[in-house]
Formats: C-alpha cells, structure tokens, sequence
C-alpha cells in the first residue's frame, strides 16, 4: 500500500505555498505551548523546496518558538494548575519529570539543551514558568537554542535541496514504513 508517496507530494507542495511562511511560524509558535508537532516537519520541505531562504525561514522559526515559549513560560508561571492534568492525560508526566529535574541540577542552561532535546519544548516552556525560571535569561536562551536547532535543520535540508527532495521521493514509502514498524516495536517493547 502506498500512502507516503502521496503525503510527501502534498507536504512539498504546501511548502511551496504563499502562505506557507505564516503557517510555518503559527506551528512553531503553538508547538512550544502545546502543539504535538514540531515546526521542523514544516521547515525542512520549505528549505529543500526554497534553499535561498532557508535562514530566513529557520530565524522565522525560531522567533516564533520564543515568543510561544514565552506565553508557555506564563502558563507555567500563572497557571499550572489548570494545565498539570494535561500533562498526564497526553503523555509528558516521564518528559515533565525529566525537564523538573534536570532544571533543578543545571537551572537556565536546560533551555539552552531544550532546544535540542527529544522532550517536547513545550514541557521546558511551562516548566520554566513553574520553576520561577529569571523571565530574561529564559528568552536570550531559548533564542539562541531554538536558532541554533533550526538554522541546523534549515541549512541541512536546504544543502540537499531539490535534488535531495528528488531522491527522498524515491524511497519514501520504504522510510515511511520502516518508521511505522520501528514505532510499533518500539511502543512494544516500551509498554
């Protein structure tokens, strides 16, 4: 059955969208309050579709994932107690354990790994807000981090560019399923 082919046509050519830019920077915003998303399924077509702009699109990115950390970091700082049952209900209780724990060892310099790491940047948004985390070193951080992370996806993928894209398409469906089995083994083994 081939279903990714299709998907991949319609994601490559949503990136080639006027608007795409708006959509990439409403996800990125979202995606740090509590979007399950990341912004980089929408960044890497966008930057092998339009390598020229990659940079500019990666900063997009990154500016709108501070500006959303930053009302994450409210919610956290305002109201926890209205989002805390969320946590669990959608699965970050291990992710908001984690991100507690490691601010509690490393305090600012979390947000600086956050950017990179698998846990969910909404988790370390709201669990800044929570911690009473300084609001202005909480920003410059996220900044750098988040610019750093996506003017690396940005310029990965625009590297490859269109001819990258060309090949990608050729194998996707064996990459899409491979990624399905691997995640069904995976929660397997983990539940």
């Amino acid at each position: 059955m081939k279903i990714f082919g299709a998907m991949y046509d319609k994601t490559m050519q949503w990136s080639k969208h006027r608007f795409a830019a708006f959509w990439l920077c409403l996800v990125s915003f979202i995606e740090a309050i509590f979007f399950p998303i990341p912004p980089d399924v929408m960044l890497i077509p966008m930057s092998m579709s339009k390598p020229k702009s990659a940079v500019r699109l990666a900063l997009y990115t990154a500016v709108s994932s501070v500006v959303g950390g930053m009302i994450g970091y409210a919610v956290g700082y305002y109201a926890f107690d209205f989002v805390q049952g969320y946590i669990t209900q959608w699965g970050y209780q291990q992710h908001w354990d984690t991100a507690i724990s490691w601010f509690q060892q490393w305090g600012i310099l979390v947000v600086f790994v956050a950017g990179f790491s698998p846990i969910p940047y909404k988790v370390f948004t709201i669990a800044a807000g929570v911690m009473q985390m300084a609001f202005i070193p909480f920003v410059i951080t996220a900044f750098v981090s988040r610019a750093a992370r996506f003017l690396l996806v940005a310029k990965l993928a625009a590297w490859g560019g269109e001819k990258f894209a060309a090949k990608l398409r050729k194998s996707i469906e064996v990459i899409g399923w491979a990624v399905v089995v691997l995640s069904v083994i995976a929660y397997l083994i983990l539940k």
